[in-house]
């Protein structure tokens, strides 16, 4: 028997919908999301009928964000690379998400349609897909439950489950459910999130073992990082600690740290990227700075050459600003939002920081288990070497951990190391899911037939 959604299921996809209006007003990202998917069921049917070929299969990959994208983005390059024949389809949710989309190994990029039966359909009907994958977790139940009842290969990619997840709580999980029972196949990070995938609905004989193909992105990323890059100059020259993905909880502790660390090291440099660069976000984050007995950072965008404090403007650039820095702070894990990527700096072999809240992380278990990274708290690690009579070790543990590590550089450089190893010790991932995407668009095909 086919699943489908129940009623439920998609009478709270509605009211949520019409909801979304008023729940902007003062978001600005989800404003500009709805903004940017006004239309986008009808720029798909557009895009279908003047470039669909119906004799190349053709995939439709779905990341909602910047996280699910870099997953997807080493098992689109690999399946490009092998299947010029296939046409390939991108969509994403976030609008954060809009500038990685654009570069992906794809014929289109797009905002995914509302998970209602008229949109779905609509965007099935026009694309005919032979599969359809999420990466990650983020499954529409319609779109999932409709394209296994035409035939097309439903999987996912990269399948994280955290343990606190609210998918896997009543009445998440029921609702959800029939979305996940339609998966044909579905790699897992871990055994364990394979475990969390088969309670959420996914039949355990069809979900397998493949790794994270983040490990293999991130690696690729830095390695293309031109050494003539206009960035790399704003790190050198003294130890800078390049905070990556912050948000205000973030920023409040890392100004208090900054201003304690430059008392006893005037050299050092601070480099701060926010999750959100929009204008709001960045004059806030002055005023921020104002408050801690700072100055205003400097905008990167316009900084000529290094400055003790910069602020990144724009996205994108990440990778190449920790390739370069002494340490890297990574944000999320001090607030709310959640604890964002530590690969991205562990695969420049820097030491990477965080907030206490980062459970939710797989990988920052793997680095604090290997010592390549250390949380940001009065719980310090042995192999820290920190005076833990300090005047910082108190009042900011932030502070006693980045003076400890400018203290002892060779202690940063083999925590470095060690971070680097982890991800090494993850490639491959990318050809595991690019296999099991391969087998997708197989069954989807003889399906045709």
């Amino acid at each position: 028997m086919v699943p489908s959604t129940s009623l439920p299921y998609r009478a709270l996809v509605r009211l949520g919908i019409s909801l979304a209006p008023l729940w902007s007003r003062g978001r600005p990202k989800l404003r500009t999301g709805l903004a940017a998917r006004a239309g986008g069921r009808e720029r798909i049917t557009a895009w279908a009928r003047a470039h669909r070929d119906p004799a190349r299969p053709l995939l439709w990959m779905h990341a909602p964000s910047v996280g699910e994208g870099l997953q997807a983005e080493a098992v689109l390059s690999l399946l490009r690379a092998r299947h010029a024949e296939w046409q390939i389809v991108y969509t994403h949710f976030s609008p954060s998400a809009e500038d990685l989309a654009l570069r992906q190994a794809a014929d289109l990029a797009e905002y995914i349609p509302w998970d209602r039966p008229e949109d779905v359909s609509a965007a099935l009907d026009a694309l005919r897909p032979a599969a359809l994958v999420f990466s990650k977790l983020d499954l529409w139940p319609e779109l999932a439950t409709r394209a296994e009842a035409r035939g097309i290969a439903v999987g996912i990619i990269a399948a994280t489950v955290s343990p606190g997840s609210g998918r896997l709580k009543w009445p998440a999980r029921a609702l959800l459910r029939p979305g996940y029972r339609a998966v044909a196949l579905a790699g897992a990070i871990s055994e364990a999130d394979a475990e969390r995938l088969a309670t959420l609905g996914v039949p355990r004989d069809r979900i397998e073992i493949t790794g994270d193909p983040r490990f293999d992105s991130a690696l690729a990323r830095v390695r293309t990082i031109s050494p003539g890059d206009r960035l790399l100059p704003l790190t050198r020259g003294a130890p800078t600690l390049v905070a990556g993905s912050t948000w205000p909880e973030d920023e409040e502790v890392l100004f208090r740290a900054f201003g304690a660390v430059r008392t006893a090291r005037p050299d050092v440099r601070l480099i701060v990227a926010p999750h959100e660069p929009t204008p709001d976000h960045l004059a806030a984050l002055d005023q921020r700075a104002r408050s801690a007995g700072l100055d205003p950072p400097l905008r990167a965008s316009s900084a000529s050459g290094a400055a003790p404090f910069l602020e990144v403007d724009r996205v994108g650039v990440l990778s190449t600003l920790y390739s370069a820095a002494e340490l890297a702070y990574v944000g999320g894990g001090f607030g709310t939002a959640g604890l964002h990527s530590v690969i991205e700096p562990a695969a420049c072999g820097v030491p990477v920081l965080f907030g206490p809240k980062w459970g939710n992380s797989r990988e920052a278990g793997l680095l604090l288990r290997q010592r390549a990274a250390v949380v940001v708290s009065a719980d310090f690690p042995d192999w820290l070497d920190l005076d833990r009579t300090s005047t910082f070790a108190g009042a900011s543990p932030l502070a006693a951990i980045w003076l400890s590590l400018l203290r002892n550089p060779g202690h940063a450089r083999a925590a470095g190391r060690r971070a680097l190893e982890c991800v090494e010790a993850g490639l491959g991932a990318a050809t595991r899911n690019a296999g099991l995407v391969e087998r997708l668009m197989s069954l989807g095909i003889a399906s045709a037939r």
